[in-house]
């Protein structure tokens, strides 16, 4: 095995951290709001001491915020260092802070004076979020977009291509989102746009940018986070192609997926898109929902979806493929890209 320098690019930070663990020394809020996948929160400070500490550091100076500093630091260093030995593989940890200063220096030397290896990612998180952005922008990704009205089953295609060994980038899945006004039912908290976007190069740095990546079309939000810009005009260029079930066995998927909910989160959901609906269609459709006629909601929502996915159409290429059935089997149809040409970069 290779051994690390103390000092490490991001590059090899992410290489490395496939065998030793990650530690994140930032404060908590820092780490919510964004971290490497898979890294490890053992905080310098509280959120409450850094923002003393940093008060300190503008209004008295470098000297007076190391004191304060140490007087939060000093009673939990034996803890640092107990959890840090938890975590080493073959007494080799990783170790972060926001921009590669004081936090992550200061820490690393705490763990290798206790006996421990410790390599510094240089230029710290801040240093990582560019290298994202850069990977994003710079590699020539092999993207193929399969669309397709709501209720298709898209994101099942997307699991049979992966069980059949191809490559995917499910952003829903990633996202904790279905899309839709009913998109965050019976889903785990999104994370935040820069976590999402974070998760989603953890995926895509691991794919072979030579062959086929499969993604869903997704509009620009997902719920509540953003898909990067750089990847959204990647995807948005990106070839196309067409999937759709017939409306009824739309219909019928549609009230399989979301039919158990309560009546309470359906109707929640339902009058998120009231505005765009119309008084009269959300009347129906709650009508529909108190008589517990799922497909009748199912319905009258699908006619907001199909207006405006066939208006997201526009803006996309035209798609290289189109494929129509009456028949619901994500395997087959997963089947049928695997034998198409754009199957084949």
């Amino acid at each position: 095995m290779t051994k690390l320098t103390e000092l490490l690019s991001p590059g090899e930070c992410l290489e490395a951290s496939k065998t030793f663990p990650v530690i994140d020394v930032r404060t908590p809020s820092e780490f919510v709001k964004g971290h490497i996948p898979g890294a490890i929160n053992i905080p310098v400070f509280s959120d409450d001491e850094r923002v003393v500490v940093g008060t300190l550091y503008k209004k008295e100076g470098r000297d007076a915020a190391v004191l304060k500093g140490l007087e939060y630091v000093g009673p939990g260093m034996a803890d640092f260092v107990r959890a840090a030995k938890h975590l080493a593989v073959n007494g080799q940890v990783l170790v972060h802070c926001w921009r590669g200063g004081m936090r992550s220096g200061s820490m690393a030397w705490l763990f290798r004076t206790a006996g421990l290896k410790a390599s510094v990612l240089e230029g710290g998180y801040k240093a990582y979020r560019a290298h994202v952005r850069k990977q994003m922008a710079s590699v020539k990704w092999n993207f193929v977009i399969l669309g397709g009205p709501t209720g298709s089953g898209k994101t099942d295609v997307l699991k049979a291509l992966d069980e059949s060994g191809q490559q995917i980038l499910d952003l829903e899945g990633l996202a904790h989102h279905k899309g839709s006004a009913f998109g965050a039912l019976g889903q785990e908290p999104q994370p935040t746009s820069e976590q999402f976007e974070n998760n989603i190069y953890e995926k895509m740095r691991h794919f072979n940018p030579l062959q086929v990546i499969w993604v869903e079309g997704e509009s620009h939000s997902i719920g509540r986070v953003f898909v990067p810009d750089i990847l959204f005009e990647l995807l948005m260029k990106a070839p196309l192609v067409m999937f759709e079930l017939t409306r009824e066995k739309r219909i019928d998927r549609l009230v399989r997926e979301y039919g158990s909910f309560s009546k309470e989160l359906l109707a929640e959901s339902v009058k998120k898109i009231q505005k765009r609906l119309g008084g009269l269609k959300t009347i129906e459709a709650l009508k529909a929902l108190e008589n517990n006629d799922y497909h009748k909601v199912a319905s009258v929502t699908l006619e907001y979806y199909d207006k405006g996915y066939a208006k997201s159409l526009g803006l996309r290429n035209p798609s290289v493929l189109s494929i129509k059935t009456d028949q619901d089997d994500p395997f087959s149809i997963a089947m049928e890209l695997l034998n198409s040409s754009i199957a084949t970069p």
